[in-house]
């Protein structure tokens, strides 16, 4: 309200102000005298301050007039002037139109539009950092990967842009399965960004396919650096990629060298299974028994496994079966209510023909959890307590439907694998696998072991020849129930 007062105040102050001007210029005697042409003009003073006015304006469209027709003649001419900016900046307005339409398309899935929307931005704003990626991700998106392949070289030329197409023929390359260049690419990307989480994620990946295991470490060792894997998380997969720089778990060409990388990688990671029965091996290899012993027992700890009761049992090959069960004894005090610290014992016991220990050894295991393992551990606790052969029958039928019990499993896919390896053989991912029983058993692991023939040794005639020959077609191939590694085979009863 004040301020609007305030302007009416100061309007009728000039306006009074010109009116008391015009009557001094009126009253003022006197004037300007021109002659043009022999003609004599008087001009009052009102006059020739009109005629000034006008003059001066007049000059004032003449210099504007001149100053077009000079701009004009720089446009023709190529030079930036005003009028050339005020046709850049309709030009960029209706590129920058079209890169935000081909962004729209691109979200809504429109490939096609997506990339007519981005030449017509490239034509108007020609900036290709701006628009090559649109065009690459709407031609990947309407299936055309030769375009696609183009716009992503065409991002190497600039500096700002080199990662961007590097990533991006990565990811073409993978989709082709060309994992040989597609590894040199994201060696490439991860040197010019470090910290990429998803290329140093893909680089670890290729080189774990390919073997690459000193390379593997130098990625993961980035990883830890560049904050994007927790130091526990590095420590069990740097130890996953020691254990892979030697040799497979049975290969008994080991060199010391890989035997010291076995034990490097149960250093780093004593939880992991097949470091600790690698490890353990290179002690034993190394006549070093309570260092190995010592090894199996503290991952007996965390993790029972089939693989360390056959690791614990190498230790000492020759030993009886009531000397064995003594050591084991020690074995099995560290994880007593474990569902494979009872299937161990039950078949040392078996072995050493104590079958009452070996049913107190089981426990209710073959009713609490059936699997294929169990179940032949009672059938042979039948059949050795001189059960009725029917019933030593009935445990074998089930067995021989039964689950096979825990084996490697990848957690990303669940995929079955026969023995543990780090990278998983169907989906490629790295350091995936634990063992446990699967939700549909695909694969007969080693340790879920049959020995219906022993067991069922006595039966005789056509008894004897039919159960066998009704095994044969249950199951491919018949192992013992009771590993070599930890006791010698139930011996047939007479």
């Amino acid at each position: 309200m004040l301020w609007s007062l305030f302007k009416y105040l100061i309007f009728v102050a000039i306006a009074a102000a010109l009116a008391y001007g015009a009557g001094l210029l009126l009253e003022t005697s006197g004037g300007v005298q021109i002659t043009v042409a022999g003609t004599e003009y008087t001009l009052g003073a009102l006059q020739s301050v009109l005629a000034l006015s006008v003059l001066l304006v007049v000059l004032w469209l003449v210099l504007k007039l001149a100053s077009l027709l000079v701009a004009t003649i720089r446009f023709l001419n190529g030079d930036e002037t005003a009028l050339s900016r005020f046709f850049d900046k309709g030009r960029e307005r209706k590129g920058y139109q079209a890169l935000a339409d081909g962004l729209m398309a691109l979200a809504a899935g429109e490939g096609r539009q997506a990339m007519a929307k981005a030449a017509r931005a490239e034509r108007y704003l020609e900036k290709p950092e701006l628009t090559d990626l649109i065009t690459a991700q709407a031609a990947e998106m309407a299936g055309d990967t030769k375009k696609a392949a183009e716009a992503y070289k065409r991002l190497l030329s600039g500096q700002a842009t080199r990662f961007v197409g590097v990533r991006g023929i990565m990811k073409q390359k993978l989709s082709e399965g060309d994992s040989e260049t597609a590894l040199a690419l994201a060696e490439k990307a991860l040197a010019l960004r470090p910290k990429h989480e998803e290329v140093q994620d893909t680089l670890l990946q290729l080189q774990a396919q390919a073997q690459d295991w000193a390379g593997a470490r130098k990625t993961l060792s980035t990883k830890l650096k560049t904050g994007t894997l927790p130091r526990e998380v590095f420590k069990r997969r740097d130890a996953v990629l020691a254990l892979s720089s030697s040799k497979t778990l049975l290969d008994e060409e080991t060199t010391p060298a890989q035997r010291d990388q076995a034990i490097e990688a149960n250093r780093l990671s004593p939880d992991l299974v097949p470091a600790a029965v690698l490890a353990a091996r290179a002690y034993i290899a190394k006549d070093k028994k309570r260092q190995a012993a010592r090894i199996i027992k503290k991952t007996w700890e965390a993790q029972p496994h089939p693989d360390l009761a056959h690791v614990f049992a190498e230790i000492e090959p020759n030993e009886t079966p009531a000397a064995r069960i003594k050591r084991f004894d020690q074995l099995a005090r560290l994880n007593p209510k474990h569902d494979e610290t009872r299937l161990v014992m039950a078949e040392l016991q078996i072995v050493a023909e104590d079958f009452p220990s070996a049913r107190r050894a089981l426990g209710d295991l073959a009713e609490r959890a059936p699997d294929a393992r169990a179940l032949t551990l009672m059938a042979a606790i039948e059949r050795g307590e001189g059960a009725d052969d029917s019933l030593v029958k009935g445990w074998l039928a089930r067995a021989l439907s039964a689950p096979r019990g825990p084996q490697w499993v990848c957690e990303n896919c669940n995929h079955i694998h026969a023995e543990w390896v780090p990278v998983c053989e169907n989906c490629s991912s790295f350091d995936t696998l634990s063992w446990k029983t699967p939700d549909t058993p695909e694969i007969t692991s080693a340790t879920a072991t049959h020995m219906l023939p022993l067991i069922v040794g006595s039966l005789e005639g056509k008894s004897k020849e039919a159960e066998v020959e009704t095994v044969e077609e249950g199951t491919a191939e018949v192992v013992e129930i009771v590993p070599e590694e930890i006791g010698e085979p139930i011996k047939e009863a007479n």
